[in-house]
């Protein structure tokens, strides 16, 4: 992976002052990089990542203005403490996304002279965000320039587009045909009375094709958009990346190939068409005929793909006990190794990890980057440790561990605390604090269809009656076998609330309150959870979560009077369900590990 933060910093100041000279000799005020790719995608290839070659700034969420007299990145809470360290001596500054600041949207309006030109390349511009930001210039006059790539000019050694094979997704673990799939889309497209769908998503075009590949990293997509219309579908990619098994299953399915750049001339002849516009650049959209009716809506597959199947559930419950299995392994051996003095690194903690999962049936990859943060580290939500920085496990202190695999047969995303040294009573008050707002959620019974966000609060409240707080959401949707963020559904008040964010049967979503003090420690606690049925009254129906993941939580860490009895039934509920799942799959350290960590408290 590319650590753009390496770059010295007075050689990201010289790319600001040469795109200032760019813009100044263009007649510009401003240009606006987002994180993005024409797919919207979170995660990007190196070649679409200029927002942090530009200004080192490496987290996945953040805009990067600069005029001729600012540069500033906007970005969420879980980075307010690792943009600083990266934008130092850069003179970028961080602007923070919260309520009471301004939008870059905003900052832009109010600061630019009437009818300032801003430039942002209209390739990685959603359509939504394109009408958002036109609709913030307009009184003032302002005009967008999408068709000018200013990056591509200054960016002299650009990396090449990813290149990786694309495969078919092992049918032992697929129930439902790229036909099927598809045959699901037309009849939402006839209902919306589009002629034509397009898809540039990459997760949702993988789950219709039932095809994977790896020009993501960590996510297990490729680059490409999808043409649908009543009767033909037209994968548009780059086909030298199609194995000879790929293309016999796009032939089967009735999909068509063509050249992945040649999307946008394909839209020409359009009468109506249907597409996500959080999710397709109005780049994509240039040779639109203006006369074709534009029908916005969140993709159907977005919400197909968020409901899984009984058989779906199965194989991830089947990816989770190997999970589990492996989490045993690294608990154990991290355990004896700082028990036999030896000195372990946040970068150790990775590579064991990896080296554990990778010994499990169907494994391919890590879901993401590894979170391993000791003492204040783990305060920096998105953390991630390199060569240039990182800490030793020396002394005592809190270690947060975040990570997640890659398994034919499942995603898995987890996080758990590991105590080093001795504890005090200040971190485990904390901790278990978080675990009583993780039991609430775990614990909850709510309508079918709830708007997602709402259920945020019931596992806040644990941490608002202390005075204490998180920036981040509680849960977010997982994918199968695919990207470890998926919507529609997501647990924070500060989604806005939208049709599509519901709490349906077969969701699944992480559970992961947290409690961060900057300079001190980092406290989260996740597991993956399955909304499932709970009960049918003269009210409604109600769904429960059924906890997937499986492993134990440190009680060492924890103040058990502070649990009511409730929440410690739960608890060892839950470690006798991990003891059982796991006994007979785990041996030698890792076993007895195991036996004594689900010790009932």
């Amino acid at each position: 992976m590319t650590d753009f933060h390496k770059t010295p910093s007075d050689v990201r100041h010289a790319r600001v002052l040469a795109v200032r000279a760019m813009l100044a000799e263009r007649g510009l005020s401003a240009l606006i990089i987002p994180s993005a790719d024409p797919h919207m995608s979170e995660y990007l290839p190196v070649y679409w990542q200029g927002r942090a070659w530009l200004s080192g700034f490496t987290g996945s969420v953040g805009t990067l203005v600069i005029t001729q007299d600012f540069a500033g990145v906007w970005t969420d809470s879980r980075y307010w403490v690792q943009a600083p360290i990266e934008l130092d001596g850069t003179g970028i500054q961080l602007q923070k996304m919260e309520q009471a600041h301004p939008t870059y949207a905003k900052f832009l309006a109010d600061n630019l002279p009437q009818g300032a030109k801003v430039a942002i390349d209209g390739a990685v511009l959603s359509v939504a965000e394109f009408d958002s930001l036109s609709q913030a210039f307009a009184e003032r006059g302002m005009e967008l320039v999408i068709d000018t790539d200013i990056l591509g000019q200054i960016w002299q050694d650009r990396p090449s587009l990813p290149n990786a094979p694309i495969y078919v997704h092992d049918e032992t673990f697929v129930d439902t045909s790229a036909k099927q799939k598809l045959a699901k889309v037309r009849e939402v497209m006839t209902q919306k009375g589009a002629t034509h769908h397009l898809i540039s998503s990459l997760d949702d075009i993988a789950w219709l094709t039932n095809l994977r590949g790896a020009d993501v990293n960590f996510n297990p997509v490729f680059l490409s958009h999808l043409l649908i219309t009543a009767d033909t579908a037209t994968l548009f990619v780059h086909d030298d990346k199609l194995t000879d098994t790929a293309k016999s299953a796009l032939s089967v399915a009735g999909i068509d190939v063509a050249h992945y750049d040649s999307v946008a001339e394909r839209l020409g002849g359009v009468a109506s068409l249907l597409f996500d516009p959080a999710k397709v650049a109005v780049g994509t959209l240039t040779y639109l005929p203006k006369t074709a009716t534009l029908i916005k809506a969140v993709n159907p597959t977005t919400v197909l793909k968020a409901i899984k199947s009984d058989n779906d559930i199965d194989h991830i419950r089947g990816a989770m006990r190997q999970d589990g299995v492996a989490l045993c392994e690294f608990f154990a051996e991290l355990e004896d190794k700082l028990a036999q003095g030896e000195r372990v690194s946040e970068l150790d903690i990775d590579e064991m990890l990896e080296r554990a999962r990778s010994r499990q049936p169907n494994h391919v990859s890590a879901s993401f980057d590894t979170i391993a943060g000791f003492r204040g580290n783990g305060a920096i939500v998105h953390y991630r440790a390199t060569d240039e920085r990182f800490a030793y496990l020396d002394g005592d202190g809190l270690l947060l561990i975040d990570s997640g695999a890659q398994y034919k047969n499942g995603t898995t995303d987890i996080t758990r605390m590991a105590g080093v040294g001795q504890i005090s009573d200040d971190e485990k008050r904390d901790v278990t604090y978080v675990l009583k707002a993780h039991i609430a959620l775990a614990t909850a019974h709510f309508p079918k269809d709830i708007p997602s966000m709402q259920l945020d609060v019931l596992a806040r409240n644990q941490l608002w009656q202390q005075g204490l707080d998180y920036g981040h959401g509680t849960g977010h949707g997982v994918g199968y076998f695919l990207n470890v963020h998926e919507g529609p559904q997501v647990i924070s008040r500060t989604a806005p609330v939208t049709p599509e964010r519901i709490m349906s049967e077969g969701m699944i979503t992480s559970n992961e309150p947290g409690l961060y003090r900057e300079g001190k420690w980092g406290i989260r606690l996740e597991n993956l959870v399955v909304a499932v049925k709970a009960r049918q009254s003269e009210f409604g129906e109600f769904l429960k979560f059924e906890d997937l993941t499986l492993c134990p939580f440190d009680t060492r860490l924890i103040l058990p009077h502070l649990l009511t009895e409730q929440e410690k039934r739960w608890l060892n509920d839950y470690h006798k369900r991990v003891h059982d799942e796991l006994i007979g799959r785990v041996d030698g350290r890792a076993k007895a590990w195991l036996v004594e960590r689900t010790q009932a408290v």
